[in-house]
């Protein structure tokens, strides 16, 4: 099934739980990252920020770490474009520590309140100045991207570019998505029904019949988490295929951005 729970997590996004977290450690603002409790539409999280204010806004998505060294640092090269870019911390100040624990804390993650989370981040963003929001986003965070997609009905979002992940078609149908999407997957990529080749395919006859613009990128010779700067699910990193990628995100976001 498209969006499964495979990768040993919860991707459909149900909001169903599993047994409670065990162990996890804090993430740690970066240099360069601004750290605060930002609140809008009713909800308030916490969040980590770079870019100037009042630019176009993305807002960038964890991996089922949490918000680790490796997408802040994700975000920042974003912002160097002139983006202000927000990074909602989902799992409300805690990082999974091994591959159970990640698993565990993205299982207990209610989907339906993340997304709404996420568009209440655009809003901070447009409180700020920011005229105009994309999003993106990393394996749970890509499939969360689509998500917010198909519920941005209300114009808070102007584009998606997810990376490696595909949310569950029965809670987020991506053939209801109306702005311009930008996918990116890797080739060798096995986590069947989230991120694999044959789950992009799919999610190209899926965009098709929403009649938004797509486009979806295959990269050769890479895997799973290949924006990453270590080697992934037994391929290795290629820097070649995260420059071509960002160099069409870039492409991308300024064309609907800016």
């Amino acid at each position: 099934k498209a969006g499964g729970t495979r990768h040993g997590h919860n991707a459909a996004g149900s909001g169903q739980t599993r047994r409670n977290s065990i162990m996890s450690a804090s993430p740690k603002a970066i240099a360069g990252m601004a750290t605060r409790v930002v609140s809008a539409l009713g909800r308030s999280f916490p969040a980590y920020m770079c870019g100037p204010v009042g630019a176009p806004g993305i807002i960038v998505l964890q991996e089922w770490w949490g918000v680790t060294t490796q997408v802040q640092l994700q975000a920042q090269r974003i912002s160097s474009q002139g983006y202000r870019c927000l990074v909602p911390d989902l799992y409300k100040g805690k990082l999974g520590v091994d591959v159970e624990e990640a698993s565990h804390m993205m299982g207990n993650l209610d989907f339906p309140a993340a997304v709404g989370e996420i568009l209440a981040a655009t809003a901070v963003l447009k409180q700020e100045g920011s005229k105009k929001c994309g999003i993106t986003g990393f394996c749970m965070g890509g499939a969360l991207s689509l998500a917010a997609s198909v519920k941005a009905d209300g114009g808070e979002l102007c584009c998606a570019a997810p990376f490696y992940g595909i949310p569950d078609q029965r809670f987020f149908d991506c053939s209801n998505i109306k702005i311009p999407v930008q996918a990116h997957f890797g080739t060798l990529d096995s986590l069947a029904g989230f991120s694999d080749p044959a789950a992009a395919e799919n999610l190209k006859a899926i965009l098709t019949k929403s009649n938004c613009p797509f486009e979806v990128h295959m990269y050769d010779g890479v895997a799973h988490g290949f924006a990453k700067k270590e080697a992934m699910f037994g391929a290795k990193h290629s820097a070649e295929a995260v420059d071509t990628a960002y160099s069409r995100l870039f492409a991308f976001f300024g064309k609907h951005l800016v």
